[in-house]
């Protein structure tokens, strides 16, 4: 059974933004079973985790004698390995992939940029300043992206291994209130929390906060 790493505590309070709870929704999707092992963030830079993972980070997937780092990379794997998250047409199939590339490469990197300002620069005298900025380079994504997906369910026919990772990306906004500005991506994001394999996923995750907090 595959193994994957996880926050012991994180430091996302519950919410599903760790980046495991990527790597669980796919294999809720594919039905498959997984261990996980928690890990401390002292651990995390310890040489056995870094063996897993150079970066110090999670999560990491363990199969046999078969190691990854990185979700995108991991959530690639599982849905190469089990049917369900990448269509049976190859162009189709090129293109899924392609939008995996594009949630992690053009989409995530100014949303994590404002969302780690909104946590850790609120006190800082520059912060009132820099924030319309970093607002606006995600606005200027949203807004292309919004132009792509108009009325469609999916961003490219059935639900793939893009959506997930995309929903998975754009959740980081749910607290930055950017997301209302956009009603269909809006109801994207809902849609693919909605599915009962995210669900699963997303319960599994809160439980470890969960029993973290009461300990």
């Amino acid at each position: 059974m595959p193994t994957i790493t996880a926050f012991e505590s994180s430091p996302d309070r519950g919410r599903g933004q760790a980046r495991d709870m990527r790597v669980r929704w796919a294999f809720e999707e594919v039905g498959q079973p997984y261990d996980v092992r928690l890990v401390s963030f002292a651990a995390m830079k310890e040489p056995a985790h870094r063996a897993l993972h150079p970066f110090g980070q999670i999560p990491t997937y363990e199969d046999g004698d078969l190691a990854l780092f990185e979700s995108g990379a991991i959530v690639l794997h599982i849905a190469e390995r089990h049917d369900g998250l990448l269509p049976k047409d190859a162009n189709a199939r090129a293109r899924a992939i392609a939008w995996m590339f594009a949630a992690l490469s053009t989409v995530e990197p100014p949303i994590v940029e404002l969302s780690m300002a909104m946590m850790f620069e609120r006190d800082r005298s520059w912060y009132a300043e820099r924030l319309p900025g970093l607002q606006e380079h995600v606005r200027i994504r949203l807004g292309e992206l919004s132009r792509r997906l108009g009325k469609a369910d999916w961003l490219d026919g059935a639900f793939s291994a893009g959506d997930l990772m995309m929903v998975t990306v754009l959740r980081r906004l749910n607290s930055a209130g950017l997301l209302d500005e956009y009603p269909d991506i809006a109801a994207y994001v809902a849609r693919g929390e909605a599915r009962p394999a995210f669900r699963r996923a997303f319960d599994a995750q809160l439980a470890v906060f969960n029993a973290a907090s009461r300990s």
